[in-house]
């Protein structure tokens, strides 16, 4: 019998880990502090507040990653995941905030019933795993790719604008998909075009010639080099850093106790399931670059863990949490697929949450250095798709063409054109600004009316995932 370790389970040196660990919070770490930020500013809450939120979002994402990558009793994937707020409830907490009736503590006692709802519904999404074949995994995964190289994009542009104009912005009823389109003067300029450019080729540099250690943080290196060419040129500043304190404390319902609405809860409640089945195809990617299994026995525990993170997010003073898509393409970049990296990860965002003065030194990145790893990054987990959609059968199943063509053009929709669905009811709009959601339940639908349930991949799923569910 064999004792070979999976390399999702393998245990790195302690060094290594940090470093690895490193590189995957650099990633997501402008993503992460984003949803505190547009929050705070919408409440109009005061800076010390506003660093309150971020410090509480760094350290539940911490928790919420720990859970997810090394597992609870039942809960919790085990695979290299990192956890952050989703921009999925950007939307309807803003509406909360702007209702006197609700704002920050309805925004919390409608967060903690959501996580407490994922947690109960986990193994019912879970059962949708036999409607997963690969025509529809290949299909998502491409979407998600496709929708994150946007970001990369803009980040190599010149990133976002300053956080009041965003924040401003989305108050006056701007969709979410439109962070990247504010005015802003430093965008496109050559000088951050040509350093995120820099920054892209390092990376391909370091993935061509590098060997062993040196290429597997290929990307964090290019991101530390391009750092110092964004500090010795003046565009990488460190005034919040000192202005910053050391150490910071987190206490749950440190902006007093939530107040519970009915209506707020079911919204959010609805935001929650789409947050899962986004998840489920983040999973399903990690399986495919990690050479894991996703059986509706891990699925359930992975969405558990979105439920009890969103819950931990709403006690420890902020938002709804899912696993971060931006990291499932580092996992391809790297080739390092151990879930123990991701741990590391979610330790040192426990410690940043802790520390908001290396907080702010991680935020002191240029955005348009996270650029050109972005592409990197974002274009692999595209090429995880199409990778999938190459072992598709289209010669005796033609109609999975049309799956994949329509999906894929649903999935385009919030991203080309996100005033798109704008006089449709305002309560459908959680659905319909993620195009991830869109290309799922497209791709869903069609495989259905074309393949039916009685395709062989989605026979083996649905056997897999009834043999695993025993275990739960």
């Amino acid at each position: 019998m064999s004792t070979a370790v999976h390399p999702v389970d393998e245990k790195l040196p302690a060094p290594r880990l940090f470093t690895l660990g490193l590189q995957h919070v650099l990633v997501m770490y402008a993503g992460a502090v984003a949803v505190p930020l547009i929050i705070g500013r919408a409440l109009k809450l005061s800076p010390e507040q506003v660093s309150a939120l971020i410090n509480a979002d760094l350290f539940a994402c911490g928790i919420a990653t720990l859970i997810q990558s090394l597992g609870l009793p039942g809960v919790g994937i085990r695979l290299p995941v990192m956890m952050g707020v989703t921009f999925a409830a950007v939307g309807p907490m803003l509406s909360m905030a702007n209702n006197p009736d609700l704002g920050l503590l309805g925004i919390y006692g409608a967060v903690i019933v959501a996580g407490i709802f994922g947690l109960l519904v986990a193994p019912f999404v879970s059962r949708l795993l036999r409607f997963f074949p690969p025509v529809v995994t290949g299909t998502i995964i491409l979407v998600i790719g496709i929708s994150l190289m946007r970001v990369g994009i803009n980040w190599a542009g010149g990133g976002l604008p300053t956080l009041k104009s965003m924040a401003e912005r989305v108050v006056d009823g701007a969709p979410v998909q439109q962070l990247g389109d504010f005015a802003n003067p430093a965008y496109g300029q050559v000088g951050g075009l040509a350093l995120a450019l820099f920054v892209l080729i390092v990376i391909l540099a370091l993935t061509r010639w590098g060997k062993g250690f040196v290429r597997n943080v290929a990307v964090l290196i290019g991101i530390i080099v391009g750092g110092a060419v964004a500090t010795a040129f003046g565009l990488m500043h460190f005034d919040k850093v000192a202005d910053a304190p050391w150490f910071g404390v987190v206490v749950p319902f440190a902006f007093g106790m939530p107040q519970f609405d009915v209506v707020a809860s079911l919204t959010m409640c609805l935001v929650m399931i789409v947050v899962m089945i986004e998840s489920t195809g983040m999973f399903l990617a990690l399986g495919e670059l990690t050479g894991k299994t996703v059986d509706r026995a891990s699925l359930t525990k992975g969405l558990r863990a979105d439920g009890l993170g969103t819950l931990i997010g709403g006690i420890f003073n902020t938002f709804p949490y899912t696993s971060f898509s931006q990291n499932v393409g580092l996992v391809g970049v790297t080739g390092v697929r151990t879930r123990y990296v991701t741990a590391a990860g979610g330790a040192i965002m426990l410690a940043l949450g802790l520390m908001p003065k290396l907080a702010a030194l991680v935020e002191a990145v240029p955005t348009v250095v996270l650029g050109g790893a972005g592409i990197v990054m974002f274009g692999m987990v595209a090429a995880t798709g199409v990778r999938i959609l190459a072992n598709v059968d289209f010669k005796s199943q033609p109609n999975n063409q049309f799956v994949v063509a329509i999906s894929v053009g649903f999935g385009m929709i919030p991203l080309v054109a996100p005033n798109f669905f704008k006089h449709l009811p305002h309560a459908l709009h959680p659905l319909l600004e993620s195009g991830i959601l869109l290309a799922a339940l497209v791709a869903l639908l069609l495989n259905l009316f074309f393949n039916g349930l009685g395709d062989k991949a989605s026979a083996e799923a649905e056997a897999a995932g009834a043999a695993a569910s025993e275990h739960v």
